[in-house]
């Protein structure tokens, strides 16, 4: 074939490659064609990669247009310098997804040509560095999307945590609280309540984020309304869980529910009667030992009429409640093992009086999870303790 020739099976092939039109590429390509161009990263070399390649892109974008600026042919060799105009609008490529935008693509190809076919081929182009660098943009904006979710769910988690723990005499209330980066359902409150009684709770939403956040605020305000609409001398924990439990169940998503221990302190009878909906079991701290807290129930907003066994104990002085959420027992050192319900009852039982119980343990987690630890859940400890006697 003469240059001339050349010259326009080069842009013929051009111009197909641009447009994604397989049917003219299976005809200008032999099957041994043989390719050093690599215009996207996951393209395969070889005549089969140059055909995906061209379908991939064509596919994605439109308005496609070719400006060739210069073209040398001599011999059976044709180098092309030219410019590819084209939006973004149709599909994704390399992972980025469609943004409108205007692509300017500037490529030098370099084709042998054999017998009226492309035979081989040498090229450079800019699509994938700049398919590259939109994709760097388009995480970074998403990565600071997700920082934004996660300060808002940070707001909504604090603003639903008390301000202040009660005083009461002959008491001592102990809260801690770890906040993960990854933003969990933690929460805990007091109630206050007449003739002098509290209300506390310790609960967890599962997930993270914002939904874990907004279903952890309203879970907090039910319990907070629900308790003082019921609050009478007979008030029953149990049948404030049952409450919040029918109203959460028709208001938080299928798959969520949240997890919560919630109990009655009478100070002046020492008396502290609960119900558990399905979280962690508060240890009892007495006489160097560590005692499960059991009473039986659902989740809440899991399943409708559910009702919730309640118990109640008498606390001697010395004696202490701790409450806590799993982000402590399921926090992990290097290799994998989880901190756990064992330790956890061995520190309660063996901790020592003078030191508050939710910093010794945390000092005890710190000191299992090693250096490198990345706090996987958020962690809430709380501790009730008689201090003294009561007259």
């Amino acid at each position: 074939m003469s240059a001339e020739l050349n010259v326009v099976l080069a842009r013929r092939f051009m111009e197909a490659r641009v447009k994604g039109d397989v049917d003219a590429l299976e005809e200008m390509l032999p099957p041994d064609f043989v390719s050093h161009t690599k215009l996207l990263p996951e393209e395969v070399q070889g005549r089969e990669g140059v055909i995906w390649a061209a379908a991939q892109v064509a596919g994605a974008i439109s308005n496609a247009s070719v400006v060739v600026e210069d073209q040398v042919a001599q011999g059976d060799k044709v180098v092309t310098r030219f410019t590819v105009h084209s939006t973004h609008d149709r599909g994704e490529i390399m992972g980025l997804a469609p943004t409108g935008r205007q692509m300017t693509n500037r490529v030098i190809l370099i084709h042998r040509i054999c017998e009226g076919k492309i035979a081989e081929e040498w090229g450079i182009g800019t699509i994938g560095s700049n398919l590259r660098g939109q994709l760097l943009e388009q995480e970074r904006i998403e990565r600071e999307r997700v920082d934004q979710e996660l300060m808002v769910a940070r707001r909504i988690q604090q603003a639903s945590l008390p301000n202040e723990v009660p005083e009461l005499e002959g008491w001592q209330i102990s809260p801690v609280y770890q906040p993960a980066r990854e933003v969990g359902g933690d929460f805990y409150d007091f109630h206050l309540l007449s003739e002098g009684r509290l209300g506390l709770v310790v609960g967890d939403a599962t997930g993270k984020g914002v939904p874990a956040a907004l279903v952890m605020s309203t879970t907090c305000g039910m319990l907070q309304a629900i308790s003082q609409a019921l609050d009478s001398s007979s008030s029953s924990p149990g049948e404030v869980l049952e409450r919040v439990n029918e109203t959460l169940v028709t208001r938080i998503p299928s798959n969520m529910f949240v997890t919560c221990f919630y109990a009655v302190l009478e100070p002046e009878s020492a008396s502290l009667r609960y119900a558990n909906a399905g979280h962690d079991l508060p240890y009892l701290h007495h006489s160097g030992d560590a005692e499960e807290l059991r009473a039986r129930g659902m989740p809440l907003g899991l399943m409708p009429k559910m009702s919730y066994e309640e118990k109640e104990i008498e606390l001697d002085v010395g004696e202490g409640v701790f409450f806590y959420s799993d982000g402590l027992v399921e926090a992990h050192d290097p290799k994998g093992e989880m901190f756990g319900f064992p330790r956890l009852r061995t520190l309660i039982a063996e901790h020592a009086e003078g030191r508050s119980l939710g910093e010794s343990l945390l000092e005890e987690l710190y000191s299992f999870v090693g250096e490198s630890w990345e706090q996987e859940d958020d962690i809430t400890l709380l501790t009730l303790k008689r201090s003294a006697s009561l007259s």
